[in-house]
């Protein structure tokens, strides 16, 4: 398979295309830094033709849009989350996927039964509301919902679509103290990747399988 990975140079993107490549895929990865990877900052519109003319004609098997940010955790309601946070944030979380999406959607079509992954969070859930990181839970609850969307209109040209809780994990973004490491969620979010289809396109679903309350 070819797969494409945003934000594939650390935590969850980077362990996602070391297995993929040590297991004979081919794997095309973005990255904010270029360096062994695209380069690519899914805020900036005018970057995506980079990612086009890296891809070129290849055939698109997985896309995983994985690239995001969390840059309002611990902020107070009184005087956080500033409007250029707010701004930032969907530009990544959001708009950045679905630009990924629309620019290898010829790729996707080259392919026989692609998948969509769409890295989201619980905490795009509407049954998960303890409060704060405003920004995070609004981004996330979009990606959640463009996901759904997508998979509505994508279904009819066999592209499946599924969003993903990838767990509370071990990065810089989870921090130290979160519940699983990065090795445990891949394990996880590879087997739902392969479990995806036509059938359960739509689905929100959590690492180790469960499906989750929108």
């Amino acid at each position: 398979m070819h797969i494409v990975i945003t934000g594939a140079n650390r935590g969850i993107g980077h362990e996602l295309a070391t297995r993929y490549a040590q297991t004979g895929h081919d794997v095309t990865g973005t990255s904010r830094q270029g360096g062994d990877y695209v380069p690519l900052d899914v805020s900036d519109a005018a970057q995506f033709p980079v990612l086009a003319q890296a891809v070129a004609d290849r055939p698109v098997d997985l896309l995983i849009c994985n690239a995001g940010q969390y840059l309002d955790k611990g902020q107070v309601l009184d005087t956080g989350f500033a409007p250029e946070l707010w701004a930032q944030m969907m530009a990544t979380n959001v708009t950045g996927v679905f630009l990924t999406i629309q620019t290898l959607l010829p790729n996707l079509r080259r392919a026989q039964g692609a998948k969509i992954a769409i890295i989201s969070s619980q905490m795009a859930s509407d049954t998960r509301a303890p409060g704060g990181s405003y920004i995070y839970r609004a981004s996330k609850a979009a990606a959640l919902n463009l996901g759904r969307n997508l998979a509505t209109d994508l279904k009819p040209e066999g592209i499946a679509v599924g969003i993903y809780h990838p767990g509370w994990v071990r990065t810089d973004m989870g921090g130290t103290t979160a519940e699983i490491s990065t090795e445990e969620a891949v394990t996880g979010l590879m087997s739902r990747f392969a479990a995806l289809s036509l059938d359960s396109t739509g689905c929100f679903e959590t690492w180790d399988g469960r499906a989750h309350p929108f």
